[in-house]
């Protein structure tokens, strides 16, 4: 799941409001963007909130590697690597004249430093299982690094690419939470909080400058008062805005756009399996039967998105079209409770965090549950209770949550998860995916991992949808297909 939604925003006034006619928009360097949901803090290395890495996702902060518009894994702070015959040593090849924020030099140190605090004992990392991986870290000399896994992994490149995997300042890296300090093409300068982010162009930036002098985070949950601003120019920009049915307020307005894109969007009923009845696999299929998915997507989006079979967004190279194991089906649904040994009337709870999907769609669900006999108090919470209860200490019985991480399958072979799921089989499946670089034997190994997750329902799978971004029509470098939850600036520019 690991996080959420929320926005950029500009220091000047906005022109969008006029027209062409009136008199063309001139080139701008500062920029607005609006985000549903307020981070609880600025360092992806405490939280999975999706909000952080869409403020500092090679903004603020960078990796040694990063995920490009097209989801590929290419080069950052690492300019190049090399890896073993066995598949366990990497060597990076660190790029030049690279400083943080604070004025640091980056150096092997600071990888080491990085990668180590993020696999230790008392680690906060949402990632944490990818990092125990690694066994040792030395430093040839300032400009190299050499990172020693026990286990030969994949996946390793693309997960160092992912936000939890930036490479932080020794000096700084215990403040960024509240002041981020990264070596990326912008700068933290301040947080006004419920109210909005800013960030400042890095004069001193070792890559291409990015062309915006400064752009404004900005928190604006309510989409009314969100499609409000964009219309009147307070607001440039807001990537997946949260109410598909204001989108059409925007369809008369000529200085702004709707581009719907890709995202990898996985919204589940997280099921605690560790918790009765959901350590019985026929409640969770029972569960499955009983909720209509066409429907809830109909009701979330229209119908515009993707009944899910399993753990994997559409967008997903490796994603499969798997059959439909579970067509809604009350009847069934009561005759598998029956078999559970689960009562009539059982009474379980729903948390779900303040977004709209997840406020909508748990609604729904309870009146289905209800249908066959399940009694459902639905438990709103806020974003650093839900994160806090919900995510790191799996204390709930279900909750509804999309995650958005990319190509994020493994989460379901983790000792710690929230919804406490294990299988030996999937275990398996896994251990063999990662052992392999062999992109036909990964795929199919990926296919029956999906295919495993279908069977045993730790989670009810709901749907993926298209991601909404509002833009104004001169606003150019934006991503509105996003591989990964991020809005990385350097090369958003204004066209006349």
């Amino acid at each position: 799941m690991k996080r959420v939604v929320f926005l950029c925003v500009a220091a000047g006034l906005s022109l969008a409001s006029q027209t062409r006619a009136e008199s063309p928009a001139p080139a701008r360097d500062t920029l607005s963007i609006g985000v549903s949901i307020e981070p609880p803090g600025l360092d992806p290395s405490r939280s999975p909130s999706e909000s952080i890495g869409t403020i500092t996702y090679n903004n603020i902060y960078e990796g040694l590697t990063r995920l490009d518009r097209s989801g590929n894994v290419a080069p950052l702070l690492a300019r190049a690597w090399t890896l073993s015959d066995d598949g366990r040593l990497y060597h990076f090849t660190l790029q030049k004249n690279v400083h943080f924020h604070d004025g640091t030099p980056l150096t092997c140190d600071a990888v080491r430093f990085s990668l180590l605090r993020a696999k230790a004992a008392d680690s906060t990392n949402p990632d944490r299982s990818v990092f125990t991986n690694i066994t040792d870290v030395s430093c040839p000399d300032d400009g190299h690094a050499d990172v020693r896994l026990r286990d030969a992994h994949g996946s390793f490149l693309y997960e160092l690419a992912w936000n939890d995997a930036s490479i932080f300042s020794p000096g700084s890296s215990g403040n960024n939470i509240h002041h981020p300090v990264g070596t990326g093409p912008c700068v933290f300068k301040e947080w006004q909080r419920g109210d909005h982010v800013l960030l400042a162009r890095n004069p001193d930036y070792w890559g291409k400058p990015p062309v915006l002098k400064s752009v404004t985070f900005r928190f604006m949950p309510d989409p009314l008062a969100a499609s409000n601003a964009l219309l009147a120019g307070e607001l440039d920009a807001y990537p997946s805005f949260p109410e598909r049915e204001i989108l059409g307020r925007f369809a008369d307005a000529p200085e702004l756009r709707v581009i719907k894109g890709s995202f990898p969007f996985k919204a589940i009923l997280a099921l605690n399996n560790g918790r009765r009845p959901f350590n019985d696999v026929r409640v969770r299929q029972a569960i499955a039967y009983a909720i209509d998915r066409k429907a809830l997507l109909q009701a979330v989006s229209d119908g515009d998105g993707t009944v899910l079979q399993s753990h994997m967004a559409p967008n997903d190279p490796d994603y499969a079209p798997l059959p439909d194991r579970y067509p809604y089906n009350p009847e069934r649904a009561r005759e598998l409770l029956k078999s559970a040994g689960v009562q009539p009337g059982t009474q379980v709870r729903l948390s779900f965090p303040p977004i709209g999907y997840a406020r909508d769609t748990s609604e729904l669900i309870a009146a289905y549950l209800e249908q066959v006999g399940i009694i459902v108090t639905l438990q709103p919470l806020e974003w650093p209770a839900w994160l806090s209860r919900v995510f790191g200490q799996g204390a709930f019985d279900m909750t509804v949550i999309a995650h958005t991480e990319p190509h994020d399958i493994g989460i379901y072979d983790r000792d710690t998860i929230y919804f406490h799921y294990h299988n030996p089989a999937f275990h398996d499946l896994f251990q063999r995916y990662e052992a392999s670089s062999a992109p036909a034997t990964r795929h199919a190994l990926s296919v029956s991992m999906q295919s495993q997750l279908a069977q045993d329902e730790p989670n009810v799978f709901l749907y993926s949808v298209p991601r909404d971004t509002v833009m104004n029509r001169h606003i150019r470098g934006l991503w509105t297909d996003q591989q990964i939850a991020a809005c990385p600036l350097a090369d958003v520019y204004w066209a006349p």
